[in-house]
C-alpha cells in the first residue's frame, strides 16, 4: 500500500480551498447542487428548502425521497407558470409591483425578526427567565393521593366503613375503584396542586392530614374516597423539561421589543382619519350617515 505523506496530503486541500475561493460558483454547485431543470432554469437543493420552508405545514406526511420529488414539482410548476406569467407581461403591472414591494418587505421583516429571535437565545437570558417563573412556585402546596372512585354514595360509605376497620386502601382500590386511570396502581394519583382537580376532590384532598382518610366525596365523575399519602412544597419542573417553551417566550419576547422601539422611533401617520375637534362637546351626539 502506498504511504501518503502529509505534505502529499494536505497539498491537494490547499489547492482546492484556493480554487475555491477563485471560482464561488464551483463552490456553490458542492453544497447547494443543481436538482433539477426546466428548460434551462436550474433548481438547486436551497430552493426545495424555500419552497419547504412556504409550504411546509401543508406537506403530507411521507418518506424523504418522495418529499423531494414533490418538492421538486412544486417549484418546476411556479417556474413554468412564473413564466407564462412574463410571457403575458403581468409582471409588469402596477398592482404586480406593489404586491412585489409588499413581499419583500414582509421577508425583510422575516429575517430581522429570525435574526433577532436567534441573538435573543442565550443561556443566560434563558436561566433568567426560568428564575423567575419559578420563584414563586415554591410558595405552592401540593399533595400525594389515593383515592377510590364508585357510582353511588352507599358503596362509597360501605367502603369508608370498610377501611375504618382497617381494609387495605390499594386492594380495595384496584377491586372496586371505576377510575381507570388509577385503579391498576391501588388509586394513587401521584402529586397534584390544588388547581389540578376538580373543586370538591381538591377541597377534600387539601384539608386531610398525612395518612388521613376522607369520608365519602361527591365530585361530578361520582363519589370518592381519598386517602393523603404526602404533602409537600410543589416542585417545579426542571430546566430541560420547560427548555423549548422558555426559548419560544425568549424569542417572542424578543422580537415584540424590537417592533415596540422601531415603533416609538418612528413617525406614523395614519391618513384619512380626521383630527379630533378640541371645540367639540364630549356628549355631542354625532350625525347620522345617509
Amino acid at each position: 500500500m502506498t504511504k501518503i505523506r502529509p505534505s502529499s496530503f494536505w497539498l491537494p486541500v490547499l489547492a482546492a480551498a484556493v480554487f475555491a475561493a477563485a471560482f464561488p460558483l464551483t463552490v456553490q454547485a458542492q453544497t447547494d447542487p443543481v436538482v433539477a431543470k426546466v428548460d434551462g432554469t436550474e433548481i438547486r437543493e436551497s430552493d426545495l428548502q424555500a419552497a419547504e420552508d412556504d409550504i411546509g405545514a401543508q406537506l403530507p406526511p411521507m418518506a424523504p425521497d418522495a418529499k423531494k420529488d414533490y418538492l421538486t414539482t412544486y417549484v418546476a410548476d411556479m417556474i413554468l407558470v412564473s413564466k407564462a406569467a412574463e410571457a403575458k407581461k403581468l409582471g409588469d403591472t402596477d398592482e404586480f409591483k406593489r404586491k412585489l414591494a409588499l413581499a419583500r418587505t414582509k421577508l425583510l421583516m422575516e429575517a430581522l425578526l429570525q435574526n433577532e429571535a436567534k441573538a435573543a437565545v442565550t443561556d443566560e437570558a434563558m436561566k433568567k427567565v426560568y428564575a423567575e417563573a419559578i420563584k414563586d412556585i415554591g410558595n405552592e402546596q401540593e399533595v400525594s393521593a389515593r383515592h377510590i372512585l364508585v357510582e353511588s354514595e352507599d358503596e362509597a360509605k360501605a367502603i369508608a366503613a370498610d377501611l375504618k376497620k382497617g381494609g387495605n386502601f390499594d386492594a380495595i382500590a384496584k377491586e372496586k375503584s371505576k377510575d381507570p386511570g388509577s385503579k391498576d396502581s391501588g388509586g394513587d394519583l401521584g402529586y397534584f396542586s390544588k388547581d389540578q382537580m376538580v373543586p370538591e376532590f381538591a377541597e377534600a384532598a387539601f384539608k386531610l392530614d398525612k395518612g388521613q382518610i376522607s369520608d365519602p366525596v361527591k365530585s361530578q365523575f361520582g363519589w370518592h374516597i381519598i386517602r393523603v399519602d404526602d404533602k409537600r412544597a410543589k416542585q417545579p419542573p426542571a430546566f430541560d423539561q420547560v427548555k423549548d417553551q422558555i426559548e419560544n417566550f425568549v424569542q417572542r419576547r424578543a422580537q415584540a421589543e424590537l417592533i415596540q422601539k422601531l415603533r416609538a422611533e418612528a413617525k406614523i401617520e395614519k391618513l384619512g382619519e380626521k383630527p379630533a375637534d378640541p371645540a367639540a362637546k364630549p356628549n355631542a351626539a354625532a350625525p347620522a350617515k345617509k
